[in-house]
């Protein structure tokens, strides 16, 4: 999976300099998003100073304003469509590699369970889903070292947190604290799914492989024999359908109250008056982004699950290549 791209000497001019330019427009997006917190804290600030004393600020302060938040936001959209577009092809090229590979080694693994569904759709599953974490991923990790600085410096300001009171540099550690027990809460509720997901797999190659068979020869595929095969698959669909019920149940269940969580915290200085708008605003938004990026794991959690089972089939693929070529 990693060594057919990374470790190829025909996909080395696209393996490391396409990783190194990814990382490169990501780090700016969360840049440019960083400008988008500040430009948020000066103009709610500007809004509150017009509120507070009518004529206090003129038509064209107002537009400049405005005018500066299309600047940064079309150089973000323009940033972030380009990213996406290259990053889709980055990811097809590994595919390409991983399927090249497969290939290249099809007479040893044709006899193998579900071959053709490994080389096919496995690879194609791979690469969407490594698009979808990878990114978000290295988002997360470039988000939080962007705006967890921010957020320190902007917690300065809340006197202290309700029930328990003052805490230095609060909001950072009610962050940490939150994502934390939404990691371990989601770990603990969908501890059941990676291997539910990989058993799913598991049928769905059976029954399809079944009825490949039955396409050219009549004694397979027969009705008692699609049937049993289809019994499995639906049997393994319910079950997933009922650890997914409960496991949804609680990871919207958090995210729901995770929107309170910043407010709850600043209730105590809010109720002071110790904080201007702009600065609230900067201050919820920065702790949104840190505590999204330490929830990577709670956010992505149905998409790694799905990962985990892919890579599964994957590895056991790849040990019967490596078996028979030794």
């Amino acid at each position: 999976m990693f060594r057919s791209f990374y470790l190829s000497s025909h996909w080395l001019s696209w393996a490391f300099p396409g990783a190194a330019l990814i990382l490169f427009a990501t780090w700016y997006k969360v840049e440019l998003d960083v400008k988008i917190n500040d430009w948020f804290g000066d103009f709610y600030n500007l809004i509150q100073k017009s509120l507070g004393k009518p004529g206090a600020i003129t038509l064209d302060e107002y537009m400049e304003h405005l005018a500066t938040f299309g600047y940064i936001a079309g150089l973000y959209v323009t940033i972030a469509v380009f990213t996406d577009f290259f990053i889709k092809h980055y990811v097809f090229r590994w595919r390409t590699a991983m399927t090249d590979y497969y290939a290249a080694n099809w007479h040893i693994v044709r006899g193998i369970e579900g071959a053709s569904q490994r080389v096919q759709e496995d690879t194609m599953r791979f690469a969407r889903l490594m698009e979808g974490l990878g990114v978000s991923f290295m988002r997360s990790v470039m988000t939080l070292f962007a705006f967890l600085p921010i957020l320190w410096a902007l917690s300065e300001k809340i006197t202290e947190l309700p029930w328990i009171g003052s805490v230095p540099h609060s909001l950072v550690w009610v962050a940490i604290a939150f994502a934390l027990a939404g990691t371990v809460l989601m770990a603990v509720v969908g501890i059941k799914l990676p291997g539910l997901e990989f058993e799913n797999q598991r049928v769905e190659a059976a029954y399809r492989k079944e009825l490949v068979y039955g396409e050219d020869d009549w004694t397979r595929a027969t009705t008692e024999r699609s049937s049993a095969l289809f019994a499995d698959v639906r049997r393994n669909y319910f079950r997933l359908f009922f650890h997914y019920m409960y496991f949804d149940v609680a990871r919207y269940s958090y995210l729901q109250f995770g929107v309170l969580v910043p407010y709850i915290a600043l209730g105590p200085t809010l109720i002071t008056g110790a904080l201007t708008l702009g600065v609230m605003q900067q201050i919820v938004r920065a702790f949104g982004r840190v505590e999204s990026s330490f929830q990577y794991l709670v956010s992505s959690w149905t998409t790694i699950v799905e990962f985990i089972s892919v890579y599964k089939r994957l590895r056991a693929f790849e040990r019967r290549i490596r078996g028979a070529a030794a």
